[in-house]
């Protein structure tokens, strides 16, 4: 079987996954603002519990629970405070837990670099539980819940991912980073690049929460920072010398794999949102 033949196998797989999946996180983001916190929510607890897991993986000793609950604790909190929950001066109260990670790394007996393992469980919190902490503000950007802006990011996302995989396949031929991972092509990049731009096009004929240019520009960023979010995940795995995060959806891989891009693209658009 060629390699083509191959990737196109693997649909058996990732086409149930992914509509199970969309459809959940659709119903959840649509639902209201408990709907898209609790999706968002478990989305980013499984993401963060599987960097430490390749991180442990790489002989490193990061606190797995204890990162993954303030992780959880981040998102929980800056949800509360974008919604007006609750008051800003509680995210205060984030400093002092996460200060507690050294106080256990202290207590740890036989560790060689503590102070490197303390930096993966930073590490985990900054690369995974901030970006999705930020996806709190451009929900709440207008002082109430919108749903329009981030389900508009998840389908130009979801539409470049299904672009890129198929114009790979059809086209690709010159690869646009080899070194970090061998089966991406200009040409996939590209044909990703001009399905996510259809898809904020079509975003901007039914959804006023921007305007038709500030969704193309919208793509452009979620595109061209999504592509370079699933290269760092990549450079990662590499290093690792592994080809999936884990095994949790089918198809696709793990949480990681799944929601690489959005890692990257959640500062651009919160940073985008907020400056206009």
């Amino acid at each position: 079987m060629t390699s083509d033949s191959k990737r196109f196998s693997s649909l058996n797989q990732r086409v149930p996954t992914a509509i199970v999946g969309a459809l959940a996180i659709i119903g959840g983001v649509s639902y209201g603002m408990w709907g898209y916190f609790a999706v968002f929510l478990i989305i980013g607890g499984f993401s963060l519990w599987e960097f430490y897991r390749l991180a442990i993986m790489d002989e490193m000793a990061p606190l797995k629970i204890w990162g993954t609950i303030l992780g959880m604790v981040l998102f929980s909190v800056s949800f509360l405070i974008e919604a007006d929950i609750i008051d800003p001066k509680y995210i205060l109260l984030a400093f002092p837990l996460f200060a507690s990670v050294f106080l256990i790394k202290l207590y740890k007996k036989g560790e060689t670099k503590p102070f490197t393992h303390v930096a993966y469980t930073y590490l985990g919190i900054v690369y995974v539980s901030i970006p999705f902490s930020l996806l709190n503000v451009i929900v709440f950007d207008m002082g109430h819940y919108r749903y329009q802006v981030i389900l508009g990011m998840l389908f130009i996302l979801w539409a470049s991912d299904t672009g890129a995989y198929f114009s790979g396949i059809l086209f690709g031929k010159k690869k646009l980073f080899e070194r970090v991972s061998p089966k991406k092509t200009w040409e996939g990049s590209i044909g990703g690049g001009v399905l996510g731009l259809i898809m904020a096009y079509v975003f901007s004929l039914y959804f006023s929460d921007l305007t038709m240019i500030q969704w193309f520009v919208a793509a452009a960023l979620i595109v061209i920072a999504g592509t370079y979010g699933d290269l760092v995940e990549s450079l990662f795995k590499r290093s690792i010398a592994i080809k999936d995060s884990g095994e949790s959806l089918p198809g696709h891989g793990g949480f990681l794999d799944r929601f690489d891009g959005l890692l990257l693209a959640s500062p651009f658009m919160a940073a985008f949102i907020k400056l206009i």
